[in-house]
């Protein structure tokens, strides 16, 4: 009877650790539409890495964070999505990997805000547990598949 409970314990513990990384992203990506970057970028390791085709890698919490809050703050409204999430845990170690259908609208203001732009394609994560900040972003690679409109702040470029 030990080894099933253990079993069941383990089985548990996976569980948990997904639902631990979609709450992580789902934290942080809404953080994103509110330009909360602080606790956006809080998601991330201090040592992560971003790629992105068109800005390539970007190294370290607080680039990526410049970086991210630089070509996103302009927009007077965003909505993050992430669609298709499939999480894989290995102890202190995860992957995950979905799409991404992000819309913006221009700004500053919102009077300015004109057409939607949007754009989606696969995002491929890595996690790992921080003993004291539990699941983080190691790294991301974010690729783009397709657009829809023009970017009306080129910041995607």
């Amino acid at each position: 009877m030990s080894d099933h409970v253990a079993a069941l314990e383990r089985r548990l513990r996976v569980l948990e650790d997904k639902e631990a990384v979609r709450a992580l992203l789902m934290r942080g990506w809404r953080a994103l539409d509110r330009g909360d970057w602080g606790t956006w970028s809080a998601c991330w390791a201090g040592d992560a890495v971003l790629e992105f085709g068109p800005w390539g890698e970007i190294r370290g919490r607080d680039a990526i964070r410049a970086r991210v809050e630089e070509a996103e703050s302009p927009y007077a409204a965003m909505q993050h999505h992430i669609l298709n999430l499939h999480v894989e845990v290995d102890g202190d170690r995860a992957t995950g990997i979905g799409y991404m259908w992000f819309v913006a609208v221009g700004g500053p203001a919102p009077d300015a805000a004109g057409a939607p732009y949007a754009m989606g394609g696969p995002y491929d994560w890595e996690f790992r547990r921080d003993p004291g900040r539990g699941w983080l972003v190691a790294r991301q690679r974010l690729g783009v598949q397709w657009t829809h409109g023009a970017d009306p702040l080129r910041a995607f470029e």
